[in-house]
């Protein structure tokens, strides 16, 4: 049985697609699902686990995402800064207000693989605060999956 992989990584490189999303009203985590799959490669017919086949994506109005329940005061970010009681604690209303791709963009982290694959998918990743973006000269198109 003759299967669709991608021959080599250069390949994958050349391919390479961008794509917008517009974040307001879209549950969090449905949200970063549908973009960590992007970002791995796995919305193509040519996935190969062991090669980076993923493509662009720029996500705008990141403060306008919608999170479920009561994560607004429930949800906590940890940080610390490897001195002795040096544990900052923000939960997501803060964290809204101060910095909101930073929820994003955690989110996203989160569900991409842990080690030098997953750091290079993450650097295709551009979260932007309001509807302008950075990316316009690459022409990025409609992200490709529905977001429920």
């Amino acid at each position: 049985m003759r299967t669709t992989y991608m021959d080599t990584v250069e390949s994958a490189r050349e391919n390479r697609k961008w794509y917008v999303i517009d974040a307001t009203d879209l549950v969090l985590g449905r949200m970063a699902v549908a973009v960590a799959t992007v970002l791995k490669g796995k919305h193509k017919p040519t996935y190969t686990p062991h090669i980076d086949g993923g493509d662009y994506v720029v996500i705008v109005n990141a403060e306008k995402v919608a999170l479920t329940g009561n994560k607004m005061e429930g949800k906590k970010y940890y940080r610390h800064s490897q001195y002795a009681g040096g544990l900052k604690v923000r939960t997501a209303n803060e964290m809204m207000e101060k910095q909101p791709q930073k929820i994003v963009e955690k989110a996203i982290r989160g569900m991409l693989p842990k080690g030098p694959q997953g750091d290079n998918m993450y650097r295709r990743l551009y979260v932007y605060v309001g509807p302008e973006h950075e990316q316009g000269a690459q022409k990025p198109e409609a992200f490709p999956l529905e977001i429920k």
